[in-house]
């Protein structure tokens, strides 16, 4: 999408990150993608051997360079979570593969670059207990569905109740939002939900998918999110996880309005506000 270009271009042309700031990830090994995904479907994605169901369900036509990018987007949240230890916070700019399956892919994600990112941690004690943040209008099924024997892993979606998956998993804690629900009520919702649930949970890492499809002008989205309140709600998840002392690794998730402006903007706030709390 357009919207990988743009982002990092306005970031770096306004000022607000240097190319200092940017790094480029290697390919995520197969032994570390295989902690999460199965050995039969990293095989037929390397091999170019989808079948044509399983490509309708990801939504793209197979392809080399599109395994390589998944691959290339997965070792960039690793590598962001070794970041955000260090720093407090990194960003991946793509990401957010949250439908990804451990044995298949839909809805545009082939691999779940938060579901191996997280099994990495746990594998090399890292983290102890992860919180996985997805407020994409969109439920992470995939990550649900990986996580949900994994005790060291808290999955929490809060996503359009009548929006894509139409199968919903179940994460450990799932806030449905019903159609039109606007600034005033999501950010309500989610300030009396967050703080009670880290308390509760006692994470010592987490991430955070701060998709923007649940702007006004999404096209898909359903709900009536104000850019601004897109960003007051990543100023309270991140100036929240920052008071906990809690490190986070961001992967920026869905966007579809229609003007390409109103995406890049929205997900550029998700870095300004970052880099305005964490310096």
């Amino acid at each position: 999408m357009l919207k990988y270009e743009l982002i990092p271009g306005q970031l770096l042309h306004e000022g607000t990150i240097t190319a200092n700031n940017i790094f480029s990830p290697k390919p995520c090994p197969a032994n570390v993608v295989l902690l999460t995904h199965t050995k039969q479907y990293l095989d037929r994605l390397l091999n170019q051997t989808l079948s044509a169901s399983e490509q309708r369900k990801v939504g793209f036509p197979q392809s080399p360079w599109l395994t390589e990018r998944e691959l290339m987007i997965t070792q960039a949240t690793i590598d962001c979570c070794h970041f955000a230890i260090q720093d407090g916070v990194a960003l991946n700019i793509a990401g957010g593969t949250h439908h990804a399956f451990a044995d298949r892919g839909e809805g545009f994600c082939l691999l779940n670059d938060f579901g191996v990112a997280a099994n990495y941690l746990l594998h090399n004690n890292f983290a102890k207990k992860i919180i996985i943040i997805d407020l994409d209008v969109h439920q992470g099924n995939g990550t649900a569905k990986i996580f949900e024997n994994e005790p060291q892993v808290f999955t929490f979606s809060m996503h359009g109740q009548h929006n894509y998956p139409f199968h919903k998993e179940k994460s450990d804690l799932d806030v449905p939002l019903i159609d039109g629900t606007d600034t005033g009520t999501y950010l309500k919702i989610l300030k009396d939900t967050l703080p009670a649930l880290l308390a509760k949970v006692k994470p010592d890492f987490a991430m955070y998918l701060p998709g923007v499809d649940i702007l006004e002008t999404d096209k898909f989205g359903k709900l009536k999110v104000t850019r601004a309140g897109c960003q007051q709600r990543d100023q309270y998840v991140l100036k929240t996880l920052k008071e906990m002392g809690i490190p986070v690794t961001i992967s920026l998730g869905g966007g579809y309005s229609p003007d390409v402006n109103d995406i890049v903007e929205a997900h550029c706030n998700t870095f300004r506000t970052a880099i305005d709390l964490f310096g």
